[in-house]
């Protein structure tokens, strides 16, 4: 009896309610139990569900980067942007630095797979000894009218650009994606090569390091480059502090540094299994953790902690202070950047991190003051280096400006831009090259020939 009289009242209370969903307050967005967002009223099934955030839709680092990409580089590059852009989202290619230091160097095997070396393939272009000029940077003119080629002659005097001839990179044919095995030891556990992007020797290559040579690799991690650099022998012939009649170091000197411990750490096991134990002495090659920015205050205070008996004093330091004097101070600057590759394809360590805005935003500072670092501490005539692997003009040719004028307004250092049009003119059958920059040269990535990209501009320092 009582169970037909609570049927009869249910059936009058839904009579009455014609929808009970206006009972329920609408709700567009309902967290499901494994995160996923559901749309609308009606509980959708798991294959209607739509992927979002909870409150509001979180992009992954990779897809922020090439929004920000599209909005800087398209407005930047112009009708080169779409072709580049598909090349960034492809897979990149690599070229394999050949290890002078290794007994099997697999140079047939990869010459039998259609590799060549790119080196000595580009030397085939000879070009005149003046192609290398050279102009005054001024850096109170406009950016657009600074011109880094100097075609009148006056009192500039061209020189060539003298290429080691232990640097040695194969790659394979343009348009061919072969990969490359691992590289393999020899009896000493030494690797016959390193793989890495073919375009990031041109800073090597363009810093035109030759024996006696002394070298600060500034930001040295993960150590390509230094490895690169390792390959001129420069360091490899007379112990660092053997003198001359003239009083001036016989043997090159590399010094590595980065700020980053961890990437310090990194720079080791790289050099530990490429170059034998004989050249990682301390008065050949000297692997460090400074802030870079301040290496200028070291050098300033080198000869105070000399005098002291500090720990950590570099041979490439002492110059101004004794009468060691390098025959010469070659910098290579390559910068923390963008790393617009790997800002495109990896979520991990991604600049583009919404944990990492301060530090994105602060990247051009960061580098012109390094750069600045890198100047004061080239002796007058040596050579700094500026790199980066970014499409960023705001990360390339400004900070390349900026530089410039702080070493002119806050220390009086004059300095010059060395054109590297020979180096271009030698390698645009391997790599493309950004037509038409007003300072340096950058290899842009394109289908065809996967590399970059990378950016470079040379500085000489004439005070």
């Amino acid at each position: 009896m009582a169970m037909g009289l609570f049927l009869d009242t249910s059936r009058v209370i839904l009579s009455r309610v014609k929808d009970l969903r206006a009972l329920t307050p609408k709700r567009h967005r309902v967290k499901g139990k494994w995160g996923y967002e559901l749309v609308g009223p009606h509980l959708l099934s798991p294959g209607e569900a739509v992927l979002r955030a909870a409150t509001h839709p979180k992009q992954p680092p990779t897809r922020m980067a090439l929004q920000h990409f599209d909005a800087t580089y398209s407005a930047q590059l112009g009708a080169l942007w779409p072709s580049i852009r598909v090349a960034l989202l492809s897979e990149r290619k690599y070229g394999a630095l050949l290890n002078h230091f290794a007994h099997n160097l697999d140079v047939e095997e990869l010459q039998a797979r259609g590799c060549k070396d790119f080196i000595s393939n580009g030397e085939a272009f000879m070009f005149p000894a003046s192609a290398d000029h050279r102009s005054e940077f001024r850096p109170e003119e406009d950016s657009s009218s600074v011109s880094t080629v100097n075609h009148g002659g006056g009192s500039q005097q061209p020189s060539s650009l003298r290429l080691s001839p232990n640097i040695r990179c194969l790659v394979f044919p343009r348009g061919d994606v072969t990969r490359f095995r691992p590289a393999r030891p020899d009896k000493f556990g030494l690797l016959s090569y390193y793989l890495l992007d073919a375009a990031s020797i041109l800073p090597c290559l363009a810093l035109d390091v030759q024996e006696s040579h002394t070298v600060l690799d500034l930001c040295a991690a993960p150590g390509g480059k230094a490895l690169a650099l390792l390959q001129t022998q420069s360091v490899s012939e007379c112990p660092a502090l053997s003198r001359s009649s003239s009083n001036s170091i016989q043997s090159g000197f590399l010094c590595a540094n980065d700020s980053s411990v961890s990437r310090t750490s990194r720079l080791k096991r790289v050099l530990h299994s490429y170059v034998p134990k004989a050249l990682l002495t301390d008065d050949k090659l000297r692997i460090t953790s400074f802030d870079g920015t301040i290496w200028g205050e070291i050098e300033r205070n080198s000869f105070d902690r000399v005098s002291s008996g500090h720990p950590i004093i570099f041979i490439l330091l002492l110059w101004r202070h004794t009468n060691l004097i390098p025959a010469s101070l070659q910098v290579l600057v390559d910068v923390p950047c963008n790393t617009d590759r790997h800002s495109l394809m990896e979520n991990d360590n991604n600049i583009f991190s919404r944990s990492r805005i301060g530090e994105r935003r602060s990247l051009p500072k960061l580098q012109a003051e390094l750069l600045l670092a890198g100047i004061l501490a080239a002796c007058p005539g040596g050579d700094v280096l500026y790199s980066t692997c970014t499409l960023s003009a705001n990360q390339n040719q400004a900070v390349v400006q900026q530089a410039v004028q702080l070493a002119e307004e806050q220390h009086g250092i004059q300095l010059q831009v060395i054109s590297l049009c020979p180096l271009t003119q030698m390698f645009s059958n391997t790599f493309h090259f950004a037509p038409n920059l007003h300072l340096g040269e950058m290899v842009i990535p394109h289908l065809a020939a996967n590399f970059g990209p990378i950016y470079l501009c040379k500085l000489r320092r004439l005070t």
